[in-house]
């Protein structure tokens, strides 16, 4: 078979088959962003690791180096691309428990409301932000590579892997609050969409860093499954 299948990429195949089931579940006609928003999880904490754990292996080939980059920014591009935009998709046609709302679906009322062009229009220049941005970061980490080597300090713009703790936060007050708030997961989908392509300066976080994101994505994991329990349960 083509490919390679050694541990180091394991994490970023676990990675694409989260992301994968998320999708289909955000996708699936009785459809609820919050299980989604758990498989988006699970591929922000396998990306959390996978670069350390491909590089603790140390007599790798550069064509398993280069695969592992290769591959890496696919899965990336699925997980934290493609997952955001359909779990957004699924915000559209399911309204939470505890929001108190009668009459058509939203999805029905959007259908016949400009909203429901804007939304779309949003989830797909994200898509495309997300694309540019992982493709423009291979470009460029190529040539930096020739002229410095080593591992970079800055990431020109937000990685596209800060999309597996803002959403999440996201829809943790959408279970919090009282009230219908689909309309700040589509702003977060736009602000962070051109966050992507922007040219800020962001620290790449070191161990302790990523340790630290780690716990928070984990503590959002918990509060999650509470709200769950208690407004699904209601």
């Amino acid at each position: 078979m083509i490919g390679f299948y050694d541990y180091t990429v394991w994490l970023t195949y676990l990675s694409l088959i989260s992301a994968g089931t998320g999708i289909m579940v955000s996708l699936y006609s009785n459809a609820h962003p919050f299980i989604g928003v758990f498989f988006l999880m699970i591929c922000g904490l396998c990306d959390a690791f996978d670069g350390k754990v491909a590089r603790s292996k140390k007599n790798r080939t550069e064509a398993q180096k280069k695969y592992g980059i290769q591959i890496d920014s696919l899965a990336d591009m699925v997980s934290f691309g493609v997952l955001p935009a359909c779990i957004g998709s699924a915000m559209i046609r399911v309204i939470p428990q505890n929001v108190k709302e009668f009459g058509p679906t939203r999805a029905e009322l959007l259908l016949t409301h400009p909203c429901f062009i804007l939304c779309y229009a949003i989830v797909v220049l994200y898509i495309l932000a997300a694309l540019i941005r992982l493709a423009y970061f291979n470009v460029a980490e190529e040539e930096r590579q020739q002229v410095e080597g080593g591992v970079r300090k800055y990431y020109e713009g937000l990685p596209v892997t800060s999309a597996a703790l803002i959403f999440p936060t996201i829809l943790l007050f959408q279970y919090v609050l009282p009230k219908d708030i689909t309309w700040i997961y589509f702003l977060g989908l736009a602000v962070t969409g051109f966050l992507f392509i922007s040219k800020i300066p962001v620290r790449k976080p070191g161990t302790k860093g990523i340790l630290g994101m780690v716990a928070f994505g984990a503590m959002e994991f918990i509060l999650l499954i509470i709200a769950w329990n208690i407004y699904e349960g209601r």
